[in-house]
């Protein structure tokens, strides 16, 4: 360390399309959905992160509530660099005399264009960064559950987010081979509010759908441990006035199981592409899953139906990427597959 290193903060971002997790100094110091509200007229921005999801949905003419990513990738710039800016404030970080040089290591999706990754680079530097580098999700997933990932064994990453499903092989601190689906957490959300249209008559918004993939949310029909059925309030369709009615878990995997069985062929298809060294390896070390769509119930059982592999959830799925790009920042001469 230097004799300006107090100037100098370090700080690993989890740019996520639903929530964004910022890891300083080893502890999870902010953890909020991705998210920003401003005014049409002006174009100030009002909340952003809990507060903005709390006005999503719920707005009036003169405010809009924006998402900046859009299937892992930076969908609108002038807004993910507000909100970037913003969480990079709620730090804490002191405004002294000098303001301290923001070095980032941030994680991107492993299928993004160079296009996207300039994106990404360029917000963060509007933000403040004058040290960059990126990380691929899947890799810091790894990372972030615990594998060792310079080692000459292959293991095998499902990280299913919100925006994008990440599935990798990797072995000696590398991707061997990776299939990036715009296939996750959204899309569920998706099917179900078109579920409820569709067969309840009823319309509700993403933030209802979001809580009845929380609570009742399934991969299979059949659970060993059910959960109660979840009612659920939205507008009739035929008289326009607000109602109840209950969803169980079965419903909802059947409405789930079109997306789900899209990741599954992912995942057989990355299992075909990989190197008959590292499969046998995989066959012993099994399949990882990380990423808030890995909390989805009974969803490690229905890939081990499938591939007949075991399947482990990560400790603490939501926070696995985060947790791996803050130790890839504390190591960042150690790991040279942080990208330029």
């Amino acid at each position: 360390m230097g004799l300006f290193s107090f100037l100098t903060k370090e700080i690993a971002i989890d740019l996520g399309t639903a929530n964004t997790i910022i890891i300083h100094n080893d502890k999870v110091v902010v953890d909020e959905p991705s998210i920003v509200a401003l005014e049409r007229s002006t174009g100030k921005i009002i909340a952003v992160g809990k507060k903005a999801m709390m006005m999503h949905g719920k707005t009036h003419e003169n405010i809009k509530t924006i998402r900046p990513l859009r299937d892992g990738v930076i969908a609108d710039f002038q807004a993910a660099e507000y909100m970037i800016r913003e969480m990079i404030k709620m730090i804490g970080i002191k405004n002294t005399l000098f303001p301290p040089a923001l070095k980032m290591v941030i994680c991107i999706p492993s299928g993004i264009t160079e296009v996207e990754e300039r994106a990404v680079k360029d917000s963060a530097e509007q933000a403040g960064a004058k040290e960059i580098k990126l990380i691929h999700e899947p890799m810091a997933a790894a990372i972030g559950i615990g594998i060792d990932v310079l080692e000459p064994t292959g293991n095998m990453i499902v990280d299913i987010g919100g925006g994008t499903s990440e599935i990798a092989v990797i072995a000696l601190g590398g991707i061997v081979n990776n299939k990036s689906i715009r296939i996750a957490g959204d899309d569920f959300n998706v099917d179900i509010e078109e579920y409820m249209r569709k067969q309840h008559n009823i319309t509700i918004g993403e933030r209802t759908a979001e809580r009845i993939k929380i609570e009742v949310g399934s991969a299979l029909t059949e659970l060993d441990n059910p959960p109660d059925d979840y009612p659920v309030h939205g507008r009739d369709m035929l008289t326009g006035i607000p109602k109840e009615i209950k969803v169980n878990y079965s419903e909802i995997a059947s409405c789930l199981d079109k997306s789900i069985s899209k990741i599954e062929a992912a995942v057989l298809n990355a299992l075909e592409n990989t190197p008959p060294e590292l499969s046998a390896d995989i066959y012993r070390t099994g399949i990882y899953l990380a990423g808030g769509g890995s909390l989805l119930r009974g969803l490690d059982k229905r890939i081990h139906q499938k591939t007949k592999l075991p399947v482990h959830v990560a400790e603490d799925p939501l926070r696995a990427v985060a947790r791996g790009t803050g130790i890839a920042l504390k190591n960042f001469d150690k790991f040279t597959f942080l990208i330029k």
